[in-house]
């Protein structure tokens, strides 16, 4: 998608109706937190948002390009933090915003508790399931909504057509979703940041088709790694699932990612069979240098794994020695922390 560079200005007030309501024209400079003087500048998705009104053209007050980058346009939000800072509040958080873990949305949810009409925002991951319904009855003032699962289930997803002051959407990694739970324009006339990431074929396709025309009226859409129900059964216990569709990622790297972690993984089980505990130490190294020889390999000449792929190849070993220690009822720190010095012994990436 096109980008355009958004250069914040240093004003607020009431709702411009042209350029000469705009008095004196300095660009934004933040010193707030650790900005150290930056311009409020970045690039964004080349999208006009839906509230935004074009109320003329001046001259540029700033032509160097910015190196920073955003999907979404957010303006006064940098404002408000810098004129909050200069006041001295150097805590401030914005108003009517919600972070929660899925235990805090449960409880929130719960048969009898308050509604929260004066939340704004809300944000839940790791969930493993959530009820739209729920949601949409107890926050029904929300502006964003942000849901992300681990292959968790989305019910009720329809109901999020009760929430008509919705302005962004994003919804990761769940399912349950079908096209019967499509988002109508016509029920969410303000939404203007539709992001889907890894959520079903189906509910993705009919999202795609009702959405993709709401470009020209200001929605930015982005819907990624549609999921078939077959995808979803083969990859519940793959760790390294989110490779599926990743951008610098091809889908042979993937497959042959998965078929490594897969027999490492036999490997690991394999070498806790072992009676003694010197020789299962010293296997626990070999099978970690031939794992991560493996993704040196893969890595090759043109290399994709980076930060947060080698995070993610540790954290498919941390899996499997918790899973050994589910299956042996003890603590494998020994055998764990020889796995991965085999590991860092032989890894390039």
């Amino acid at each position: 998608m096109e980008k355009v560079g958004v250069l914040d200005l240093n004003w607020s007030g009431s709702q411009p109706l042209s350029t000469e309501d705009l008095d004196a024209i300095e660009p934004l400079v933040l010193t707030h937190n650790s900005w150290n003087g930056r311009l409020s500048h970045v690039n964004c998705d080349w999208v006009l948002p839906r509230s935004f009104r074009v109320i003329g053209s001046l001259p540029l007050i700033h032509d160097q390009p910015s190196n920073s980058y955003t999907s979404s346009w957010r303006a006064g939000y940098q404002l408000a933090l810098q004129r909050a800072w200069d006041r001295g509040e150097h805590d401030w958080k914005e108003p009517g915003k919600l972070e929660l873990t899925p235990g805090e949305l449960d409880h929130a949810l719960v048969e009898g508790a308050p509604v929260q009409d004066g939340v704004r925002s809300l944000r839940v991951t790791g969930l493993s399931e959530a009820d739209c319904l729920r949601i949409a009855s107890t926050f029904p003032n929300l502006r964003s909504l942000i849901l992300g699962g681990n292959l968790g289930q989305l019910r009720n997803a329809g109901m999020l057509n009760r929430l008509g002051r919705l302005r962004d959407l994003l919804i990761s990694d769940l399912f349950g979703m079908t096209k019967a739970d499509c988002l109508l324009p016509i029920e969410v006339p303000n939404l203007e940041y539709l992001y889907l990431d890894s959520v079903p074929h189906e509910y993705a396709s009919a999202m795609r088709s009702r959405w993709r025309s709401e470009a020209a009226n200001g929605t930015s859409v982005s819907i990624t790694k549609a999921r078939k129900p077959e995808w979803v059964q083969e990859n519940l216990e793959n760790p390294l699932r989110d490779w599926d569709g990743r951008e610098h990622i091809s889908s042979d790297r993937f497959k042959k990612a998965v078929t490594q972690f897969k027999k490492t993984r036999r490997e690991v089980l394999a070498a806790r069979s072992v009676k003694s505990e010197e020789p299962t130490l010293g296997r626990m190294e070999d099978v970690g240098r031939d794992y991560a020889s493996a993704f040196n390999r893969l890595d090759g000449r043109s290399p994709f794994i980076e930060t947060e792929e080698r995070e993610e190849l540790f954290a498919a070993l941390d899996k499997v020695m918790a899973e050994s220690e589910l299956e042996f009822g003890r603590s494998l720190a020994a055998e764990r922390l020889a796995l991965l010095s085999g590991v860092e012994d032989a890894r390039d990436w």
